[in-house]
């Protein structure tokens, strides 16, 4: 089987884009908001956690992509993206905050061309765990996406709390957790096309908001 190409096209134009016409893509939710539901962390630091699986290095590629696409005043620097992503409550480093309207539009804005940048590599693997799926076979014998699924689950099991309920569910059951995995890989792919940022943005308030 060949291997993946991944098509970056999508960087070219990305530095011809005006800063606040990007954030203007993605409306407030609501004035009144205080925070956010803490499933919307969840939500994003998940597919952060799949992109990495994705691609090694997803973490200087985010630094960046923050600078290319003027969100530099937003996401400083790595610690302090580790810190926006400690907001995801199954962390085992989670601090009890909240991220801000600007930091999730910053973050639903680098993940959608993240996403936009690996859509092949995602469309084939899924691909891939359908054909498997569809011929009875565990899709952790399929050489490529087994390497995506293992990278997932070990980042998990790194970096998620053990004692939150739902780690100890995903960390005991490795189906449970590999589709998780392909769960993570469909959302980036609505993501990643020509809407993909208002749809991810849209699937993050389904029901979410406090």
């Amino acid at each position: 089987m060949t291997g993946y190409s991944i098509n970056l096209k999508s960087d070219s134009h990305i530095a011809e884009i005006p800063t606040a016409e990007i954030r203007q893509q993605l409306p407030i939710v609501s004035a009144n908001l205080s925070h956010f539901s803490p499933v919307v962390h969840q939500k994003i630091d998940l597919m952060l956690l799949g992109l990495e699986a994705l691609n090694v290095g997803e973490t200087e590629r985010i630094l960046q992509l923050a600078q290319q696409l003027g969100l530099k005043d937003i996401i400083k620097s790595r610690i302090f993206l580790w810190r926006l992503r400690c907001t995801n409550p199954l962390r085992r480093s989670y601090k009890r905050n909240y991220l801000n309207m600007e930091e999730v539009k910053a973050l639903v804005i680098i993940i959608h061309y993240l996403a936009k940048s690996l859509e092949v590599k995602i469309r084939q693997h899924l691909i891939d765990a359908k054909l498997m799926q569809d011929k009875g076979l565990p899709i952790d014998n399929h050489y490529h996406l087994s390497g995506y699924l293992e990278r997932f689950r070990n980042n998990f099991a790194k970096r998620m709390n053990p004692r939150r309920v739902k780690v100890t569910n995903y960390l005991n059951d490795e189906d449970m957790l590999n589709e998780l995995a392909l769960s993570i890989l469909t959302q980036l792919l609505l993501s990643s096309g020509s809407r993909g940022i208002e749809r991810l943005w849209m699937s993050l308030w389904d029901g979410e908001v406090n």
